[in-house]
């Protein structure tokens, strides 16, 4: 097992250098001058431009210029604004608040899409199996921010049973909505993928024979059937957390959320470069850290899979 985390972490760095790579020349091929960028109407200070262009170094050839990036990367800098505040600073202030949305929202559509998924499964056909097929397609038929905003009318405003916006009430109470609405798309895709996995796992021969020999249902769906039908779902849940991670502008926006997807989209617009990759690449971290324990999952869930 060690061997195979030591392998993988080595296989994800580059990865990690061509991804980083990629977006750092988009993000630097947009046109503008940053530095002209932060004077806004009025012209820059010559001599001030061509100290902050030599500070950033902005007047090296690109290549030159992710050099200097990926360096500080491994050190753990992923960069300073050109106002020169530390992007860190802005991760630590930013990401609490998406980490605690991201992962309200990953326990929702987990449990209530596995459960939802699994009694679709065993009363297929039925009445039960029906109203979760109804309910994921409405699901993932409503646009987001349609969902958020009547949510917000019904139960924040009419009901009064939630905040409309905003984290003054703290965690679970101010995060709890915002996380439905962000989990929605995703709780029905997994109640689905449950379904179909189940579905085919309780009629596989190895299933058939548990309940020949005797065994309890209750041990024949639990130990039997769910572990090997997760394998899928697990796959989804892993890609999912970093989509949720980095996904959730709309939702942020529209709760009034101060987390990284606002951020984010906030310094797209403002053509603050070095956030924007700095950003994209912590993003690009959580993605290959859920990868790796997703692949360790899956010998938990299935003996057969042995990494030595």
């Amino acid at each position: 097992m060690g061997r195979f985390v030591v392998r993988r972490i080595l296989q994800a760095i580059p990865v990690l250098i061509g991804v980083t790579f990629l977006i750092y020349f988009l993000v630097f091929a947009l046109k503008g001058d940053p530095i002209q960028a932060l004077a806004g109407e009025k012209r820059a200070d010559p001599n001030i431009a061509a100290i902050l262009r030599e500070q950033y170094h902005l007047n090296d050839p690109k290549i030159v210029q992710y050099w200097h990036y990926i360096s500080g990367v491994f050190t753990g800098d992923l960069g300073t604004t050109y106002t020169g505040r530390q992007i860190s600073d802005i991760v630590a202030e930013r990401f609490p608040v998406t980490l605690k949305l991201a992962l309200t929202a990953f326990g929702i559509e987990a449990a209530v899409g596995i459960v939802a998924g699994i009694f679709a499964a065993l009363k297929k056909g039925k009445f039960l199996d029906n109203l979760v097929l109804i309910s994921t397609l409405l699901l993932i038929s409503i646009p987001v921010f349609v969902l958020g905003n009547v949510l917000q009318l019904e139960l924040g405003v009419k009901l009064k049973i939630t905040p409309v916006a905003g984290v003054e009430d703290g965690w679970p109470t101010s995060y709890i909505l915002p996380a439905i609405v962000l989990a929605s798309t995703s709780m029905a895709y997994i109640a689905r993928l449950t379904r179909a996995s189940m579905s085919e796992s309780i009629r596989a021969d190895y299933v058939r024979t548990a309940i020949a020999k005797g065994l309890p249902m209750r041990r024949v769906i639990g130990i039997h059937t769910l572990r090997n039908s997760l394998i899928p779902v697990v796959t989804f849940l892993g890609f999912d957390l970093g989509a949720l991670m980095g996904g959730a502008i709309i939702t942020e926006k529209l709760f009034n959320l101060n987390g990284i997807g606002g951020q984010l989209a906030q310094s797209v617009y403002l053509r603050e470069r070095p956030v924007v990759v700095g950003l994209t690449t912590l993003i690009v971290l959580v993605y290959l850290v859920t990868n790796i324990v997703v692949d360790l999952l899956y010998a938990v869930l299935d003996p057969r899979i042995r990494y030595e």
